[in-house]
């Protein structure tokens, strides 16, 4: 049907049809607020309601089971690995960024390579915590491919549970936000993955209460010496 109509595939499919429905909807606008917002008040407000819809549907998407099992992986873990694809790859920075002051296995690994490189010389005692909106990208595949046959465990935030990535991570925690095939990582779905974070993130701690207050202080101590 794709080939029919002169298209590469289903992927060209949808981004044509996005297109051609831009017109009369709010797909081609960043985080699917109107390019007609009015005023800057009535833009701030938009946005906010865009982004709160986005946490609320995040929180009805929450299994806490699920979120359990990550921290399973979270805190037994000799290290973890924190990926992601284009602009996923901010929301993984930031995750290891937040972990680092807690703890020191949590890794960022940015460059596609050093990503591959990394998932193949993993451990069954090491683990990926993945980002990626979509999950349905060559690089998530081949990565969590290479990461599973290394008997690592793979952690999936994500929208698409039914995604190509999705079926083959361990444990996969849903993202909310819903972007359009012309929206190129919304803040929207960076929000909701950034959630996710805090959610893993503070329960992290409270559930390792004496080592990550100890860490903290040994963090803060070594940071206050870098203060005027």
């Amino acid at each position: 049907f794709c080939r029919r109509l002169e298209l590469r595939g289903y992927n060209d499919f949808k981004l044509s049809l996005a297109k051609a429905a831009s017109s009369d909807q709010r797909d081609n606008s960043e985080d699917g607020v109107s390019p007609d917002a009015g005023t800057l008040t009535e833009l701030c407000r938009e946005l906010y309601g865009a982004h709160t819809a986005s946490l609320s549907q995040t929180i009805s998407f929450i299994e806490p089971d699920k979120i359990q099992q990550a921290l399973d992986v979270l805190i037994n873990a000799d290290r973890v690995l924190c990926m992601g694809s284009g602009g996923s790859m901010l929301i993984a920075d930031e995750a290891a960024h937040v972990f680092s002051g807690v703890s020191p296995k949590f890794v960022p690994v940015a460059d596609s390579h050093l990503q591959a490189a990394a998932a193949a010389l993993m451990g069954k005692r090491d683990a990926v915590l993945f980002f990626s909106y979509s999950g349905s990208t060559d690089d998530i595949v081949d990565l969590i491919t290479l990461a599973k046959a290394r008997k690592a465990k793979v952690i999936l935030i994500t929208r698409y549970e039914r995604s190509p990535g999705a079926k083959l991570a361990d444990i996969v925690l849903k993202c909310g936000s819903n972007e359009g095939p012309l929206q190129i990582g919304s803040m929207s779905a960076k929000f909701a993955q950034l959630f996710l974070v805090d959610v893993l993130y503070h329960e992290y701690c409270r559930i390792k209460a004496e080592e990550t207050t100890q860490n903290r202080l040994l963090v803060a101590n070594a940071l206050a010496e870098r203060h005027l």
